[in-house]
This record gives C-alpha cells, structure tokens and sequence, in this order.
C-alpha cells in the first residue's frame, strides 16, 4: 500500500487512522502488534507514531523520539484504549543489547509496539508485523509513505486501514 503525504498532518493523519483500525480490531489480536518504520532522518516516523498514538487514544503530546531511552511506554487514556510503546533502534548495536533493554516485555498481548529504525534489525522483530517507509518527496514536507504486513494479522489491520484511507483521505499513490 503506497501513499502521498503532501504534509506533517496528512502523515499523522494516515497513522491516526491506523490507530483507529488497531483499536477496533483489538478483540481479534492475541499478540502485540508491532509496527515497524524505517526512513532517512528527519523523514517524520515520530510524527507518524504521533499520530498513531492518536488513533490509540495516547495523547500525543506525550510522544518524543525515545533515541536516548530506547523505548518508552504510554498508556491510553480511554479505557478500552490500547497502549503504545515506543522503540527506536537507532542508537542500539545489537540484538542482545535490545534485548536486555526489556523489548521482549514490550510484546505483552494487546499492546502496540511502533519500532523507529526497524530496519537496523528486522530479525529482533516478529515475523508478523506492519512495516511502514517514509522517504522524503519532492517538495519540502511532501513525503512517500509504503505499508507492508507480514503476516496475517498484519494482513487483516492493513487490509481494513486501505479500506478506511479509500474513504475518508485523497487517493493513495
């Protein structure tokens, strides 16, 4: 699934119906749901975990890049919200290093994991996933942004967002 971002808030706005997706479909999910995002610096994948959030019932304001911390965690402040942690493997060396950071403990039933850099170790992530690429476009805050699942609950999440992008937001690219 392929989009155009013209702007930071069409970009939130992709992910906070994610988000929204997520969250009605959460009686259906057993495991965590990790979504996986890769892009250059400054492609906006905060932004976008931003928005997701969002869509979670997270409030957004609490969101930062968690480059020093490795991973944060945020609960959803509706009560049949779903909580996000945050991850961003930009700083990490190696699995084992991610690993003794607690990620595994982040993978609890119910829960989204949105991984920044998840590319730098796709191996540490579960083989079912959502992988998102954001690359810049060719304005200044134009952005391309390429969903991929991989594997079946990832499959049904993405297959129920490109239903809901196809009515509520301009057509995807």
């Amino acid at each position: 699934m392929r989009f155009r971002s013209r702007s930071p808030a069409t970009t939130r706005a992709l992910a906070r119906q994610l988000g929204e997706v997520i969250g009605a479909l959460s009686e259906a999910r057993e495991d965590a749901l990790v979504i996986g995002l890769s892009g250059p610096l400054g492609a906006g994948k905060t932004e976008w975990v931003k928005g997701l959030a969002e869509g979670l019932g997270v409030d957004a304001a609490l969101v930062a890049s968690p480059s020093f911390v490795i991973a944060s965690e945020y609960p959803s402040a509706r009560p049949e919200g779903t909580p996000l942690a945050h991850v961003d493997l930009f700083r990490v060396a190696s699995e084992g290093e991610l690993e003794s950071a607690g990620f595994l403990d982040l993978l609890a039933p119910g829960r989204v994991v949105a991984v920044e850099w998840s590319d730098r170790m796709p191996a540490a992530l579960p083989g079912d996933r959502i992988e998102v690429r954001i690359d810049r476009g060719g304005a200044a805050e134009a952005r391309e942004l390429a969903a991929t699942a991989t594997g079946p609950q990832a499959e049904r999440i993405v297959a129920e967002w490109r239903r809901r992008v196809a009515r509520e937001v301009p057509a995807p690219c």
